[in-house]
């Protein structure tokens, strides 16, 4: 009996190891930022955070909601429901004390939220412009370059693009390839390969500035850019600011947004900008085309005045 007994704890175990290398490091480091928060509420207020009763979790979502966006609430949730899970615990996130609360929160304060805007083309070369112009040191105009250059181009993700490798990157005739070993819709760590074209232009090039970059880099393995993911939201914010944008008005995301509404404003289709972006569904692809089809398709470009 005891053997079973140990047996039941070791697959418990083993089941909850896979359960925690199913996420990146940056998904769990989200999710553990989320529940603290969480946790916070509950010692403050005597609650038991672990395991949560639906009810505790709803008032939280009350409270939350005076201050957050209705988006980070259910991330909230949805962090609240893994932590339970990694340690070995179940939380009915779909009780009706949480739905009718969400559904009311939702109604009275609404889902929309304000995104931040893309980097689009003309953006894009204020910005490398800019750069150009700036009194810093001739590798920090390096590395910013290319960084932002390669972040539109591959419409990448900020995780993704500060996770790039010495490794990862092969220059060909036609431009470069570079292996992304995982990202936040590839958890299983399969890969994939993004190939970003020469441009004609070699101003605005991304292929040119990664070569630039990476011929200035001493050491030759390891992290590309080794900055943080925050970090990079940080510099699109500065040389916008700089470029006379509005800076509070963009972010890390704005390269990948960019990329998407750009693309899409040019005629690409879907299933192309899918198969760069990663996106495993159409949905936030569509609103990227929606977005940069609101002019283009206007009614109004029919009158005549």
């Amino acid at each position: 009996m005891n053997e079973l007994a140990n047996n039941i704890k070791t697959l418990e175990l083993e089941t909850l190891n896979n359960l925690k290398n199913s996420k990146s490091p940056n998904t769990l480091r989200a999710y553990e930022s989320d529940y603290k928060d969480f946790s916070a509420f509950c010692a403050k207020n005597n609650f038991n955070p672990l395991p949560a009763d639906p009810k505790i979790l709803s008032l939280y979502l009350t409270n939350l909601s005076q201050t957050s966006k209705f988006s980070t609430l259910k991330r909230r949730i949805a962090s609240i429901s893994v932590i339970h899970k990694l340690r070995g615990h179940y939380i009915d996130t779909k009780h009706p004390i949480i739905m009718e609360n969400l559904l009311g929160i939702k109604r009275q304060k609404g889902s929309n939220q304000k995104a931040k805007k893309p980097i689009l083309i003309n953006d894009l070369k204020l910005i490398i412009d800019v750069i150009n112009k700036c009194e810093i040191r001739e590798n920090r105009k390096l590395r910013d370059k290319a960084l932002i250059l390669i972040g539109f181009a591959g419409g990448f993700r900020r995780s993704e693009l500060v996770a790039l490798e010495y490794d990862d990157i092969e220059f060909v005739v036609e431009g470069v390839k570079i292996f992304v070993k995982r990202s936040k819709t590839d958890q299983s760590g399969e890969g994939m390969t993004k190939a970003i074209p020469s441009f004609n232009n070699a101003l605005y090039c991304p292929v040119v500035h990664l070569q630039n970059w990476i011929y200035e880099l001493k050491n030759k393995k390891g992290k590309i850019f080794s900055i943080s993911d925050k970090s990079v939201a940080l510099i699109i914010k500065k040389y916008a600011n700089l470029a006379g944008l509005d800076g509070n008005k963009y972010a890390g995301h704005s390269l990948r947004s960019g990329f998407a509404t750009s693309t899409a404003e040019s005629g690409a289709e879907e299933r192309n900008i899918m198969a760069m972006t990663g996106h495993k569904t159409t949905q936030m692809v569509r609103r990227y085309i929606h977005e940069a089809n609101l002019f283009k398709n206007n009614a109004l470009n029919k009158i005549k005045i």
